[in-house]
């Protein structure tokens, strides 16, 4: 709680998950981008020039010609006319507004509360702020590297990219909780169990970066073996135990396949230890807990069954903001004032 005063406290918890939704739908759409290979249609960074898409057709025809200089265009999209290239510029257009959006409509009302609370109780606030500055350039830092020697964003400045944006969500959530749910529960687990187990669902999130970035869910498009056997026949079992791993597609599909197994029966384990305790003060959290567990796989399942289909991938992604705030909230009910 960050004041006494219940009004004030009402205006931070309306602006916190007001912004909570705003990023939400900015990670939906930026998964959106990817998957519609939009990420590098617009080849330059303008702050404030960049608010405005293009008015007239020599604007269109300018940032096609810009888009015309990258190797995505060159090897890949050579035949693209410039009605094909507006489709995927409005897709990070948008995502961009999007930043702008979150960017404004954090700082305003930061600064208002700034005059409402003293400054040293919303520290915590101000590093979201910092944070969500530092995204904006992470974002930068991932597109350039689409745009000299290669047709994709480097999966790695990707993941980076996608984790810092759940941590941001994840930090106003934690804040959104402090004003509106009471931690007086009866019982609770040990810390670090809920902590571990939101460190797995983050490095799955990590590992999605990669399979997105680098196409992996478009091979081995059959479960639960992948293609005739469990691990993939086109490698071998010690390059899974080699940092290059994390480069090479198919042993990325497999890690990511097998961790989200790993945090399924983690997942079991934390149940049968809260009924058998009868920790009821977290029953409904773990059960939430577990459904969207349950939907994150099967929706990783038919992702891969069908080769990263638009809208089964854009769900997938979706339904892993649920599992992400639930992970949250469960470990926040775990934790003391």
């Amino acid at each position: 709680m960050y004041t006494l005063n219940p009004k004030i406290n009402n205006q931070l918890s309306i602006w916190l998950i007001s912004m909570f939704w705003i990023i939400s739908i900015m990670i939906i759409v930026g998964g959106l981008t990817r998957l519609t290979d939009s990420g590098l249609s617009i080849t330059k960074w303008q702050l404030f020039s960049g608010i405005l898409p293009p008015l007239n057709q020599n604007e269109w025809i300018s940032y096609f010609n810009l888009y015309k200089e990258i190797p995505e265009f060159k090897l890949q999209n050579f035949n693209m006319t410039i009605d094909e290239f507006k489709v995927i510029f409005w897709w990070e257009w948008v995502h961009r507004f999007l930043g702008r959006l979150i960017g404004i409509g954090y700082l305003i009302p930061l600064i208002y509360f700034s005059f409402k609370i003293k400054i040293t109780k919303l520290l915590n606030l101000y590093f979201i702020f910092f944070l969500i500055c530092f995204q904006g350039f992470i974002g930068w830092y991932m597109v350039s590297s689409g745009l000299v020697d290669r047709i994709d964003v480097s999966h790695f400045r990707l993941s980076i990219h996608l984790l810092t944006a759940f941590l941001i969500l994840s930090l106003i959530y934690w804040n959104y909780l402090k004003i509106n749910i009471s931690r007086n529960t009866s019982n609770k687990l040990n810390t670090f169990i809920p902590l571990l187990f939101l460190i797995f669902v983050f490095l799955q999130i990590s590992i999605g970066a990669f399979v997105s970035g680098m196409d992996a869910g478009k091979i081995y498009n059959s479960w639960p073996l992948m293609g005739n056997s469990y691990f993939p026949n086109d490698n071998n079992l010690k390059n899974l135990f080699k940092f290059a791993a994390f480069s090479d597609p198919s042993l990325v599909q497999f890690i990511h396949r097998n961790l989200a197994y790993l945090i399924g029966f983690f997942y079991i384990l934390i149940f049968y230890k809260i009924y058998r305790n009868k920790m009821y003060d977290l029953y409904k959290s773990i059960n939430y807990l577990g459904i969207f567990i349950i939907l994150q796989i099967i929706l990783g399942i038919f992702t891969v069954l069908y080769g990263a289909q638009i809208y089964i991938a854009s769900m997938h992604q979706i339904s892993s903001i649920f599992l992400v705030s639930t992970s949250i909230h469960f470990f926040y009910l775990n934790t003391k004032d």
